[in-house]
């Protein structure tokens, strides 16, 4: 064993770049929430943006347009459920499962043909100066547009829910989805565009898996990666700030699980493997002890009455 070989900085950098399909994810899966909607199909979403943007990368020779291509499926994948849960009134919770599964299925037979191809490399952006700071410039500077992409929006949710109008009827419609109709608010068509941004964010997310944290196509890729986004957003109690913290833990843990394995510790693989999921659900334990409490309406079906 040779912990000498570890080298902080670069741990960090891996740490940031690990967190950020499961920030980005998270991100959007908390809108949807906040706008009283359960959609458990995140890990369905990522997956099919992974193959979406990983194909259209490959073919086009751009990874700006994979991206693209990936939120647009991952979009067009939640447009089934919220058609399911909005106008069928289907229960969510199975919506979502379902949809899951048949992300899985879609992308195991649209990827056939992309195993083993390698995709165009993401470019890192250089920022003059920024990026030669002694050990902040590598950690922080030396990304690619995604990751500050989901810095972004972290910031942008967390204002747009507590200072703006609309982030307000939105958490309104999340809380009480019957009183908000009663004041004309659009509960129903504010939810579909709730539901959308989630999904292009899942797309989005898986997309930076095949193209830049994975570069490569490989059926189930995303491994839990959804399911580790629904549980940030209970982890986060619902707040984008946390949301972050606990894309950064999940992604550290992940991370130096990977570097502990290179350095040849003495513990088998697989515990090593699985820590990240275990620490997550030691996280949960601990923060179900929070006060905050979710979206009323959460998970509730809507039906207008008049």
């Amino acid at each position: 064993m040779d912990l000498s070989s570890i080298n902080p900085v670069l741990l960090l950098a891996s740490l940031i770049v690990a967190a950020t399909p499961i920030l980005v994810a998270a991100i959007g899966e908390l809108v949807v929430e906040r706008a009283g909607v359960l959609n458990l199909g995140v890990e369905g979403m990522m997956i099919t943006g992974a193959i979406c943007g990983f194909a259209v990368a490959v073919e086009t020779g751009s990874p700006a347009l994979g991206f693209l291509a990936a939120a647009a499926g991952g979009a067009a994948l939640s447009g089934l459920f919220a058609a399911l849960t909005q106008f069928a009134l289907a229960n969510q919770v199975a919506s979502g499962l379902a949809l899951t599964l048949f992300g899985l299925g879609l992308s195991s037979l649209m990827g056939q043909g992309y195993v083993g191809v390698k995709p165009p490399a993401t470019p890192r952006l250089d920022i003059p100066l920024l990026g030669d700071i002694p050990v902040l410039g590598r950690v922080v500077f030396g990304h690619d547009l995604v990751v500050y992409l989901g810095l972004a929006l972290v910031v942008v949710v967390w204002a747009w829910l507590k200072f703006t109008r609309a982030g307000l009827v939105l958490r309104a419609v999340g809380e009480n989805h019957d009183a908000a109709h009663a004041l004309g608010y659009k509960v129903v068509r504010l939810r579909l565009l709730a539901i959308g941004f989630g999904g292009a964010c899942a797309g989005l997310g898986g997309a930076y898996i095949s193209l830049v944290r994975v570069p490569q196509w490989t059926e189930g890729m995303t491994a839990g990666a959804g399911w580790i986004a629904l549980a940030l957003v209970v982890f986060a109690s619902w707040k984008p700030g946390r949301v972050l913290l606990g894309a950064w833990l999940f992604g550290g843990v992940t991370v130096l699980q990977l570097n502990l394995q290179a350095a040849g510790i003495a513990i088998p693989v697989e515990y090593l493997s699985m820590s990240p999921y275990l620490i997550t659900i030691l996280v949960l334990v601990i923060m179900s002890a929070d006060r905050s409490r979710a979206p009323a309406s959460l998970g509730r079906i809507f039906h207008a009455s008049g």
